[in-house]
């Protein structure tokens, strides 16, 4: 946990950190692991690849400097402090509000949720500004909820900005949680999703009570969509979701996307026939329940990361370029103020969050470069 760095070890590392942690040395480790498994182990290679991990904090009589681990996010939130986040009783909670807020949706149908709230104004510059300082708002809310919960478990965690295919995303690094049991492990990897439902289940019994067609209500309404909006992307578990953490729990892989990245690589390999050499099969090495894992998901990575470039090529990319280029026509003295106020706010919330896309990717290919 001091360095924010964790691996998997097999039986025989575990058990030579454990000689190594009672200060035996790396000559009586090695024969202690050769009389308990009957193999040659190279312990002094082992313990060089843990220096370099960070986890040998002196050889001898001399210290073994190591990298500064990354600051956590919000250091003053003490474990103590939020510990109530990871008490069973607020799942509960939770389950309530959602199954009220249920009930009032049946009881006024009129009240669920559809496209034409976001549009609340008649004003497109004033519903793209508020919805993304909504959204905003809701994404920071959302990853604060796995810090919290995270962090009342007794990891750090890190929030940063990040890249999934062409979306840009708020991630919060929750490195160490492996270490806790299951409910709490899967506690912080549902908590943005419990933020998003909470927030919108408390605004329907209020949109309720508002008259329908005042600002009030409008702005509800927008709210609630805005609040539901993120959870279908939780579903692309193919860019790494707070789902993918689940489902990569929940079928015991310790590297489900890495492992079906590799595996679809070599299927495609072999599909193509890009090498002549005959390649290994990655999954080979992994146990029978990993392997099958896996493989599905192979399928679901290749299938989803397709679909959504094409989307993007196809839809998104067309539109962004359309709105950004009637926005910079839009300006100009030749035009009204309203005009040019409108196309400020285009250029800036759309070609700004761009800009901010290409920044982070930018920056965090080359940290992973330089790692």
């Amino acid at each position: 946990m001091a360095t924010r760095t964790f691996v998997a070890l097999p039986a025989a590392g575990a058990r030579a950190v454990e000689l190594l942690g009672q200060g035996l040395s790396v000559a009586r480790t090695t024969d202690l692991l050769r009389e308990e498994t009957g193999e040659e182990l190279d312990v002094e290679d082992f313990v060089r690849d843990l220096a370099a991990l960070g986890f040998v904090a002196r050889i001898g009589d001399c210290p073994v400097p190591d990298a500064e681990p990354p600051r956590a996010s919000l250091p003053w939130l003490r474990p103590r402090t939020v510990r109530f986040a990871q008490h069973p009783a607020l799942a509960v909670g939770v389950g309530l509000l959602l199954a009220a807020a249920v009930a009032v949706l049946v009881h006024r149908p009129d009240l669920i949720p559809c496209y034409r709230d976001l549009l609340w104004s008649p004003h497109g510059s004033l519903v793209l500004v508020t919805g993304a300082a909504a959204g905003w708002a809701l994404l920071f809310a959302h990853e604060l909820a796995h810090l919290v919960t995270a962090r009342a478990a007794g990891v750090p965690g890190r929030m940063r900005l990040g890249t999934r295919l062409q979306f840009l995303v708020m991630q919060t690094d929750i490195s160490g949680i492996e270490l806790a049991p299951r409910r709490l492990r899967l506690t912080a990897y549902l908590a943005g999703i419990a933020l998003n439902l909470s927030v919108a289940s408390a605004l329907v019994p209020v949109l309720a009570l508002t008259d329908p067609g005042t600002t009030a209500h409008r702005l509800l309404a927008a709210a609630l969509l805005l609040a539901l909006l993120p959870l279908p992307f939780q579903c692309m578990v193919f860019t790494r979701t707070d789902l993918y953490f689940v489902l990569q729990d929940v079928t015991g892989c310790r590297n489900l996307y890495g492992d079906g990245l590799a595996y679809a690589r070599y299927r495609i390999r072999r599909l193509l026939r890009a090498t002549r050499h005959a390649t290994t099969d990655p999954s080979t090495r992994l146990p029978p329940h990993e392997r099958r894992a896996v493989r599905l998901y192979s399928v679901v990575l290749v299938a989803g990361t397709a679909a959504c470039l094409a989307f993007m090529a196809a839809v998104t990319l067309p539109a962004d370029l359309t709105l950004l280029v009637r926005a910079a026509r839009g300006l100009g003295p030749d035009h009204g103020l309203a005009r040019n106020a409108d196309s400020a706010a285009v250029l800036v919330t759309l070609g700004g969050v761009n800009v901010l896309w290409l920044v982070t990717r930018w920056r965090n290919r080359r940290a992973r470069r330089s790692a």
